[in-house]
């Protein structure tokens, strides 16, 4: 057996924010505090990244944000714009990832994704991404309660998709849910823009 049939790669998996899409909570606020310090202030204390993946772990916003707004109830206005404008987190597209994926489309390659998501957030963003019907599932953190990089995801991601771990290739921007899928044996890559993945994927024989 050669090192390409070795390495084949039957079926390639997708990170969703920061991979596919742009995702950044400084978007929405930096329209909501003007001053720069205070902005700076809110993202490292009120609506965290960390607080955010409590979501994205299963937690509902109906007990997040009154939680929070007791413990910060002069920013009250502000959370609430957490939970009702998250679309505006999203600037766009992440450069270049969707002409891959399209690619890869048409070449008949599989196409999945595993995404750390709110389940509300998700609901609120999957009708508006028409690159997403590209992928045959998703799993999504939010609705199984379960967020990478935990290897309960990634195992139930590999039952769902049908494909062997070691067949099929996992791109994320995360180096800790990459390290996790390849200690759990799935190909891995780690994301940092379209040129290097491109790059990848025509070294494996997959565009």
């Amino acid at each position: 057996m050669s090192a390409r049939q070795a390495n084949r790669v039957d079926a390639v998996v997708f990170d969703v924010g920061r991979v596919l899409i742009e995702w950044d909570l400084r978007a929405l606020f930096a329209k909501l505090i003007e001053d720069a310090e205070e902005l700076d202030w809110f993202l490292a204390n009120v609506v965290t990244q960390e607080w955010h993946f409590q979501h994205d772990a299963g937690r509902p916003l109906a007990e997040m944000v009154p939680e929070r707004k007791a413990e910060f109830p002069e920013h009250a206005a502000l959370l609430d714009a957490y939970a009702t404008r998250f679309l505006e987190t999203i600037p766009g597209r992440v450069p270049g990832t969707d002409a891959l994926v399209e690619r890869l489309a048409e070449r008949g390659v599989p196409l999945f994704a595993i995404t750390n998501f709110g389940a509300e957030f998700w609901a609120q963003f999957r009708p508006t991404e028409a690159l997403l019907d590209r992928f045959a599932d998703i799993v999504v953190s939010g609705d199984e309660r379960i967020a990478k990089p935990e290897p309960a995801i990634f195992a139930l991601a590999a039952e769902r998709f049908g494909h062997a771990p070691e067949r099929m290739l996992f791109i994320d921007d995360n180096r800790a849910n990459v390290d996790a899928a390849a200690a759990l044996g799935w190909q891995v890559h780690h994301f940092t823009d379209a040129g290097k993945l491109e790059r990848d994927l025509a070294a494996r024989g997959l565009i």
